[in-house]
């Protein structure tokens, strides 16, 4: 689903990814782990589009397809998403608008009917009794006065709703209470099936207990210098980075 080859990238004059590889495929969970500064977010940020960042050398294929030659629209309505770390407030506009937005969006793009009323308004009470959100959230304006926990499960709602084919999760844990984890997790994990790919940044090791990866590579200075399953989680909470650290730099 996802190939990432050989990928050079620059914010700002500085060069952060630094001839990065990774192959993602349908049905897998993959987390990405490292210390501050190696890379993670960027590598999510540039396959979702975001403005800021510089591709130099390599390319990433989604689906077979060049994804550097598409605008950051293109991408959402081929079935990618990234959900933020610090999601943004977007003050007026109601979250049940901008989720029937997205929605209709995609579907006029596979050459469907928008969604009728009934079964949009039925669609999203369920998930939102999913993720354990009261009904008011629908009328409120994207984020604005959500607190960390709130703001989080609906980036996990939004997924739900719009079905990615590549969800991508920027330490979508960080500020989480264990509480609101279990809840976003339980949403993450329903998201699980053959068709779609889950990609991860995340820190803590905490989150992965309750969502399992396939894989998890540690990025360093902007490559991934080791890869392995969820025992090499386990092996990082216990010793830290600095022993790949020492081993990348042997």
């Amino acid at each position: 689903m996802l190939e990432v080859k050989d990928l050079h990238v620059t914010v700002e004059g500085s060069e952060i990814l630094k001839g990065l590889n990774l192959t993602v495929n349908p049905g897998e969970v993959h987390a990405l782990m490292g210390p501050n500064g190696a890379g993670k977010s960027t590598l999510s940020a540039v396959i979702a589009g975001k403005d800021g960042y510089e591709v130099t050398s390599g390319e990433i294929l989604f689906e077979g397809k060049n994804l550097l030659e598409m605008e950051i629209e293109e991408r959402a309505l081929a079935g990618i998403l990234l959900g933020f770390q610090y999601p943004v407030e977007i003050p007026g506009v109601k979250n049940i608008y901008l989720l029937k937005a997205a929605l209709n969006a995609q579907r006029v793009a596979r050459g469907e009917e928008e969604i009728p009323a009934p079964e949009f308004m039925k669609l999203v009470r369920e998930q939102l009794s999913f993720m354990k959100m009261d009904g008011s959230f629908l009328q409120r304006a994207v984020n604005e006065g959500f607190s960390g926990g709130e703001k989080k499960r609906n980036e996990i709602l939004q997924m739900l709703v719009l079905q990615p084919k590549l969800a991508m999760l920027d330490e979508i844990d960080s500020g989480l209470d264990i509480d609101a984890m279990k809840v976003v997790a339980e949403g993450i994990n329903s998201l699980r099936n053959a068709d779609r790919a889950i990609l991860m940044v995340t820190h803590y090791q905490r989150l992965l207990e309750h969502i399992v990866p396939d894989r998890v590579h540690v990025l360093v200075d902007g490559r991934i210098v080791k890869s392995g399953d969820k025992d090499l989680a386990n092996e990082l909470e216990a010793r830290g980075y600095e022993w790949v650290l020492e081993e990348s730099a042997a």
